[in-house]
């Protein structure tokens, strides 16, 4: 398929186009920038919003049932659920997607689980990509759950719009917030599965925490409770999603411009690392530098200024 009939498709919401396309960003072909090139005017439009918290939170059910929520209001959803790779085998189990399968035959619900492949920050390497292709196709808004690694998931704040980080009574996340810096991330809390015993002191803990934030530059993150699994208070979530956005269009606006930079500065140092690869560090050219830095005979950074007045050509 040429790529300037696989962007037609994916323009008119074609899911095989989209899928294809997605496949293509997440094995960099060469292709795939052509086509991000194609739709990336036709995108700018999707709501992104971020659901991320440690492992066994409920963000799957969390997003399920959001999915469904925002599907009685009309809405096209695209969701991308992210899970960790093994780091001996490279692979992923993609069980997200195995909770949302009652969303599996509607045209109007496009879920793609996407594996870290070693990419840390609780996203995949082509998430952003993804959310584009996504935004092309029509789908609004678009869902993004992280991997669920615990302290390491803020690249969210740098893809969505609005972020909920979920927590659950009685598995320290008291503790969990304050390590990850969660506070500088939030836009919503949620305590999820708030039937368990625990929800009031986790809801105390975080109504303290809160009042040590600055708050001058954004609005101090609500908290909320739900039960995914009973669909309880997903629809107030919804709400208030949809209302941080209205309310705060000039936080949205400077977070695209952070995300536009950060994309710029990702895709930049990607470039320039095949660049590398390709122009000086040939043939077993890497194994002696390892070699040499292993065996203390060269520092890295001597090594990388070499490198680097290679690529100037000096």
């Amino acid at each position: 398929m040429k790529t300037a009939g696989l962007s037609e498709r994916l323009l008119d919401g074609d899911p095989r186009a989209l899928a294809r396309a997605i496949s293509l960003a997440e094995e960099n072909a060469p292709r795939a920038i052509e086509l991000l090139r194609d739709v990336f005017p036709r995108t700018g439009r999707a709501r992104v919003l971020g659901v991320t918290g440690s492992p066994g939170a409920g963000k799957s059910s969390l997003v399920d049932q959001l999915i469904a929520h925002y599907r009685k209001a009309g809405r096209r959803v695209g969701v991308i659920a992210v899970d960790p790779s093994s780091a001996y085998s490279g692979g992923a189990i993609l069980g997200d997607r195995v909770r949302m399968q009652r969303h599996a035959s509607d045209g109007d619900v496009f879920i793609r689980s996407m594996a870290t492949r070693g990419h840390l920050g609780g996203l995949a390497r082509a998430s952003n990509d993804a959310i584009d292709l996504l935004d092309a196709a029509g789908f609004d808004p678009v869902l993004v759950e992280t991997v669920g690694v615990g302290q390491d998931e803020v690249d969210v704040v740098k893809t969505a719009d609005a972020v909920a980080v979920v927590l659950v009574p009685g598995m320290g996340d008291d503790i969990q917030a304050i390590k990850a810096g969660i506070l500088e991330i939030a836009d919503l809390f949620v305590i999820n599965k708030a039937d368990r015993d625990g929800a009031d002191r986790l809801q105390a803990d975080l109504d303290y925490m809160l009042t040590l934030g600055d708050y001058e530059d954004r609005p101090r993150p609500k908290v909320l409770r739900t039960i995914a699994v009973r669909d309880e208070g997903v629809e107030h979530l919804r709400d208030e999603f949809d209302r941080f956005l209205e309310r705060e269009q000039g936080q949205r606006l400077e977070r695209r411009r952070e995300r536009s930079l950060a994309r710029l500065l990702s895709v930049l140092a990607e470039r320039l690392m095949a660049r590398t690869l390709e122009r000086v560090l040939v043939e077993d050219r890497m194994e002696q530098l390892v070699e040499a830095i292993a065996e203390r005979r060269v520092d890295p950074y001597t090594a990388v200024e070499g490198i680097v007045e290679e690529l100037e050509g000096r």
